[in-house]
């Protein structure tokens, strides 16, 4: 949710005072890619498509992605990814799976506590072992991370850099807290500076005991570096 709405006509002096304030050439790069994408989400055929490449690309991280029609009280159960949502929230999902090492991957959301979509809060409450200030920062790095993966598949970037409240404080500290935490995305290995994605995960999730919910895991090797610029 937008905590300060913008009037879509005073959206592009905003993103303009925005970019200005980046004072490196990596900030303002990946934020240009933001920009140049939808502020507005896809729809019909369009956001099914949008899905789709997000499954794959999660499927090409190590996730296994629940079937269509299974119910999940989760995003993440620990298991398996709820594949019948948004593109943006595949995408959000599959940040915070890189970002968790493989003792979190095998938790309820990440072992973060519950996310907005969870149903089952208490089981997400009783997993979560992070502190309040881990989480927001897992968070934070999620949210980026999963919108620069958007702007480089060509999805609705924009619309979740709004959405997810990065304009926030933009008189005082939004434009150093993007650079901030981009450059620990680069840091942590999973951005080079030439803004190719670098994607690193580990396939060895624990197996489900119960055979009857058939998740579909990726059948290659247990440790999975790749790193590859993803191109409109």
């Amino acid at each position: 949710m937008i905590l300060t709405p913008i009037p879509r006509e005073q959206l592009g002096e905003v993103l303009d005072r925005f970019g200005a304030k980046l004072d490196d050439p990596f900030s303002r790069a990946v934020f240009r890619q933001i920009r140049a994408t939808s502020a507005d989400r896809a729809a019909g055929a369009a956001a099914e498509q949008h899905r789709q490449i997000a499954l794959s690309f999660a499927r090409g991280l190590g996730m296994a992605v629940y079937p269509e029609g299974v119910e999940c009280a989760y995003n993440w159960d620990g298991i398996a990814l709820r594949g019948a949502t948004e593109a943006y929230v595949i995408l959000h999902e599959a940040a915070h799976f890189v970002l968790a090492p493989v003792e979190r991957r095998r938790l309820i959301d990440f072992g973060l506590g519950p996310g907005p979509d969870t149903s089952d809060r208490e089981a997400a409450e009783q997993a979560a072992v992070l502190s309040p200030l881990e989480r927001d920062e897992d968070e934070t790095a999620a949210s980026l991370l999963g919108i620069v993966w958007e702007a480089k598949l060509a999805q609705p970037a924009l619309a979740s850099f709004l959405d997810q409240n990065w304009l926030e404080g933009l008189d005082r500290s939004a434009y150093s807290h993007f650079t901030a935490v981009l450059d620990k995305l680069r840091r942590r290995g999973l951005l080079d500076v030439n803004f190719a994605v670098c994607r690193t995960a580990r396939t060895d999730r624990p197996r489900r005991a119960d055979a009857t919910r058939t998740a579909r895991p990726d059948p290659e090797a247990e440790q999975r570096v790749e790193c590859a610029e993803l191109r409109a």
